[in-house]
């Protein structure tokens, strides 16, 4: 299971959201089964649907 704040503090030099999207999205391909959001991204570029779009993200690579 993908945990959101465990690939935050897996990451640290994560500067944005866009970054973190590509994160997530190599995650899902080396094969992350299920993915969790336990919190709220720290970006100032994090958007209103934020767990939307990283589902999509996630989601995309199947």
């Amino acid at each position: 299971m993908l945990w959101l704040s465990e690939v935050l503090l897996q990451n640290p030099q994560l500067e944005s959201f866009e970054d973190l999207q590509d994160v997530i999205s190599k995650r899902a391909a080396a094969g992350e089964r299920f993915f969790r959001m336990d919190l709220k991204p720290p970006f100032s570029d994090t958007p209103g649907n934020w767990e939307d779009r990283l589902e999509a993200v996630f989601t995309a690579v199947r």
